[in-house]
């Protein structure tokens, strides 16, 4: 008997199964999610296993590609039909039964708790049977999330989740295949989407009995060339478009309060801009030549912190100033004097002593100026907001 709905929300949600080729399993999958969740989509894949009719005693929607076209294509396909059906989520569950059915209440509650999420099924890895090759996958697409969102979650490679329609709405994405499941979260978290998690069982049979269509070769080189291009854009100092706001136009340090103000209307806290601005100045002010805005960028991402702000920072440490303040402490530091004489001696045969003392002096400054930057950063950015607060409290409340 399928279930029925038992709350407004599990009528607005489509189970989609996109299936290649797995017709020995498809049949226990649906059975097992209609067990659980009246509304079922199949999306077939271009198979050329499955029986024409294999499903037709079941209540399930199904949609078939005439070819197959990738996991990814799969999903948007099953995102558009539930759309057309007035379904605002979808939840995603691999036909291969690798995921139990019997979770899929974790993934409805976790959309009640917040529909605005995308919610991914955490794999628990400490099971039998789990290719090295996945555990590898997983930790690997972990890593580069990490890096160009800043978000850390458990398993970036789980097909087991949950979607907001809203996502696929918004959003414009490049991959059709198994990529497509890490370009959704990326580009998701770049546009504002939060990105959640629960723990979920997982099964994998015997190596012998094992089907997947991951191809080695093809579907590692889309994956690799995706985090690539993912990368690059996240390392480009140019605000992600969100979904709630429009582009609030380029930040520069020449023009600080004007910047602060764009930022922190688009929600950034002054303690958020103070660290970015510590950071920025910190790393600006050690020698790290020619290698300081990918430093900052990489780190910015890592850490979440705004990349906008620290790279503008950066450039008060553009020479001569505060590379001269660090040369000189280093100086200082070597010598017990500063360095007075200005040459081709002392700034030419002896570069290399002067890059070590920038080293050294740039040790006990950075510190400093980055504390120092950053408390000023703050009580700018905290006089901002008081003044946006106190002028938003005082403006006329619109009534219906």
């Amino acid at each position: 008997m399928p279930a029925k709905p038992d709350t407004a929300l599990d009528s607005r949600v489509m189970v989609v199964i996109p299936v290649y080729n797995h017709g020995a399993t498809l049949r226990s999958v649906v059975e097992g999610v209609l067990s659980r969740h009246v509304h079922v989509l199949v999306v077939d894949d271009g198979s050329d296993d499955i029986p024409p009719h294999a499903l037709d005693d079941l209540p399930v929607r199904i949609v078939r590609h005439e070819q197959n076209r990738g996991k990814g294509a799969a999903i948007r396909t099953g995102a558009n039909v539930a759309r057309s059906l007035g379904m605002s989520h979808i939840v995603t569950i691999d036909a291969d039964g690798q995921h139990d059915p019997a979770d899929l209440p974790l993934l409805l509650d976790a959309i009640a708790r917040d529909e605005n999420a995308i919610i991914v099924g955490a794999r628990d890895f400490n099971t039998a049977n789990v290719p090295g090759s996945s555990r590898f996958g997983r930790k690997f697409s972990n890593f580069w999330l990490r890096v160009q969102t800043g978000i850390a979650i458990s398993d970036v490679q789980s097909g087991f989740r949950a979607y907001p329609l809203a996502v696929l709405e918004k959003l414009r994405f490049t991959e059709n295949h198994y990529s497509f499941e890490v370009e959704i979260l990326v580009r998701a978290a770049w546009a504002g989407f939060r990105l959640s998690e629960v723990d979920i069982t997982v099964y994998y049979p015997p190596k012998g009995e094992r089907v997947s269509h991951f191809r080695a070769f093809m579907d590692n080189l889309r994956l690799s060339l995706l985090n690539t291009r993912l990368t690059m854009r996240a390392i480009i100092p140019i605000p992600h478009r969100t979904f709630s706001q429009d582009e609030t136009g380029a930040i520069s340090a020449i023009h600080p309060l004007k910047s602060l103000r764009i930022l922190l209307a688009s929600e950034a806290t002054p303690r958020e801009l103070a660290m970015a601005a510590a950071m920025g100045m910190f790393l600006g002010t050690i020698p790290l030549i020619g290698l300081h805005s990918i430093t900052i960028l990489l780190v910015a991402g890592w850490f979440r912190m705004n990349k906008v702000v620290g790279l503008a920072v950066s450039q008060l440490c553009m020479p001569p100033f505060v590379p001269a303040l660090c040369i000189e402490a280093g100086h200082f530091m070597r010598h017990g004097s500063f360095l007075t004489e200005i040459s081709l001696q002392t700034l030419g045969y002896e570069a290399l002593q002067r890059i070590w003392e920038w080293l050294l002096g740039s040790l006990l400054l950075a510190p400093i100026l980055s504390l120092l930057i950053g408390g000023i950063v703050f009580v700018m950015a905290k006089g901002i907001s008081m003044g946006l607060n106190g002028r938003s409290e005082n403006e006329p409340q619109v009534r219906p």
